[in-house]
């Protein structure tokens, strides 16, 4: 755990170097994990969970969570210290290991272009990507209103990501790479793993679950 922000900057940047992003399409896994986080209000307690989810049949194959208090501030760009703690912990909680990871939030759509999913596919040399509700850099043209359809993503001329639209007439959600998996690949798992909704089904029911978890205790693999 970094000291204070500019420590986690540097530890960014020496991660970064890890980083790799191949331009080929490697093809689908049979699952993918998506993690998400979610917190109580008014105190550092929070809920991690690690949903698998099988690609070619969308049904739920594990879940696991973690929780516990989050020890790290919130500072714009190092999310990913505040929420490795227990990521890593539910992920280490999974029977079977993931083929590849999809966060809901950045990959090098990222300042530093090392944002969570970097982060978590790094450490862990897996697989990962992010799919984010909201852009945090970059521009973008509006992508065509058709479920499918995408636009780059880019910041100073370098292509950082994608928006794309996985419903046809809602708002885009924006894609990047995290590490070992090519932009084609996470767009392409990003519209398979959202047949009905805007967000992917492995982070959403990771959301639904940590949520569930903070409220009462329980969860469900719908």
């Amino acid at each position: 755990m970094p000291a204070d922000a500019e420590d986690g900057e540097r530890i960014q940047d020496e991660l970064r170097t890890r980083l790799i992003i191949p331009a080929d399409r490697a093809g689908p896994p049979a699952t993918v994990t998506g993690l998400d986080i979610s917190y109580a209000v008014g105190s550092r307690h929070a809920v991690a969970a690690a949903v698998t989810i099988g690609v070619g049949d969308l049904r739920g194959r594990e879940v696991a969570v973690a929780e516990g208090d989050i020890s790290f501030p919130y500072v714009p760009g190092l999310l990913a210290f505040r929420e490795l703690p227990l990521l890593l912990e539910a992920l280490g909680r999974l029977e079977t290991p993931p083929e590849v990871l999809v966060c809901d939030g950045y990959g090098i759509a990222h300042p530093r272009r090392f944002g969570l999913a970097s982060h978590l596919g790094v450490l862990l040399d897996l697989p990962s990507f992010g799919v984010a509700k909201n852009d945090f850099i970059g521009t973008h043209d509006e992508p065509g209103e058709r479920r499918g359809e995408w636009s780059a993503l880019e910041d100073g001329g370098e292509l950082l990501g994608r928006a794309v639209r996985t419903q046809t007439g809602v708002k885009p959600v924006f894609v990047s790479v995290g590490h070992r998996i090519s932009l084609a690949d996470a767009t392409d798992l990003a519209i398979a793993l959202s047949p009905h909704f805007r967000i992917p089904e492995p982070t959403r029911q990771a959301d639904i679950i940590s949520r569930e978890i903070l409220r009462d205790g329980r969860h469900s693999l719908d």
